[in-house]
């Protein structure tokens, strides 16, 4: 499948919202309504609404991570093996 590369960041967020409001909603009406007969009728609600809220913050937080990730400066802990002493 081919798609064109301007669409990544959307397909992207798609994906990471889809799947990972599918998740935490099963869990939490799971947990707050059970197994019983409105479980699937509470469960697609639920992910309907969390998947419009998942969707918007997996396309929009990253770009703000980034900047703050932009800002961050990393560094390399120095290992215990390149303490060696100088050659002369």
């Amino acid at each position: 499948m081919k798609i064109n590369a301007k669409y990544r960041n959307v397909i992207f967020a798609f994906l990471m919202a889809f799947s990972i409001s599918m998740l935490i909603s099963f869990i939490l009406v799971s947990i707050n309504v059970g197994y019983n007969n409105i479980f699937l009728q509470a469960w697609l609600k639920n992910w309907g609404m969390a998947f419009i809220i998942a969707f918007f913050g997996a396309y929009f937080f990253p770009r703000f991570a980034q900047k703050i990730m932009g800002k961050i400066v990393f560094v390399e802990k120095p290992s215990k093996k390149s303490k060696s002493a100088p050659l002369s």
